[in-house]
């Protein structure tokens, strides 16, 4: 079995029912959580709703760049289809402010030349392989290099001017962040988004039918840490 067939984002074949969720993938198939917006605050509703119906232009990676880090999102994030959450617009959307997250690692440039640096190693690694951009690339080359790459396993070129680990992590970390603060990616783990002001009156397990009458219900019950396991995918 290859890296790609091992990492298909649905083995279940989950489907949602109810809203959206990235590539209509549903552990929760009967949970919208945008149902729930009539009950934030309006400063949060419009926050929230915002990040579905105003996706930010790309302002700060170049054309090339977006092509490259666009299919480098989608491949992390298992999303192979439509619907897709907008990854990479919203990490543009950070770096073109120039607001980070107020620290860097010291043998690192500041994240966007992180970002920049990854885009061109990515390119590089693909035409090793006799492919003209990581984006042209089959899947199943791609994700050999985003697997090498989260195994610091990449060297030569513009990788040597990187702590391959580290940026790893400062990528990563941007694209954690930006899947999942989208309401897509709430749907799709069950969270019932901002709490305030309704709250939480039950404080018991859903397990004990003690959750809240408006919760997510899991529609499967296998454990996602031995089934990632049992897919060597650890």
């Amino acid at each position: 079995m290859g890296l790609e067939e091992q990492a298909h984002p649905n083995p279940h074949g989950l489907r949602q029912r109810k809203g959206t969720t990235p590539q209509m993938v549903g552990r929760y198939p009967d949970f919208d959580v945008l149902e729930q917006a009539g009950h934030w605050d309006d400063a949060t509703r419009t926050v929230v709703l915002d990040r579905v119906e105003n996706v930010p232009p790309i302002r700060f990676f170049t054309s090339s760049e977006t092509d490259t880090l666009k299919a480098f999102c989608d491949i992390a994030t298992a999303q192979d289809e439509e619907p897709r959450i907008p990854v990479l617009s919203y990490i543009d959307e950070k770096l073109h402010s120039s607001v980070g997250d107020g620290w860097r690692y010291f043998d690192l440039p500041p994240d966007g030349e992180v970002w920049r640096r990854v885009a061109r190693g990515l390119d590089e690694e693909a035409q090793r392989l006799s492919f003209t951009t990581f984006a042209v690339a089959p899947e199943e080359t791609q994700v050999g290099i985003v697997h090498r790459f989260s195994r610091s396993r990449l060297h030569g070129g513009v990788w040597e001017t990187l702590n391959v680990g580290r940026s790893w992590k400062v990528v990563m970390r941007y694209v954690v962040q930006a899947f999942y603060s989208h309401p897509w990616a709430w749907s799709e783990i069950g969270f019932g988004g901002p709490s305030y002001p309704r709250g939480y009156a039950v404080f018991g397990s859903a397990e004990l039918g003690e959750a809240e009458h408006w919760e997510a219900r899991e529609n499967v019950h296998y454990d996602p840490v031995t089934d990632t396991r049992q897919r060597r995918l650890d």
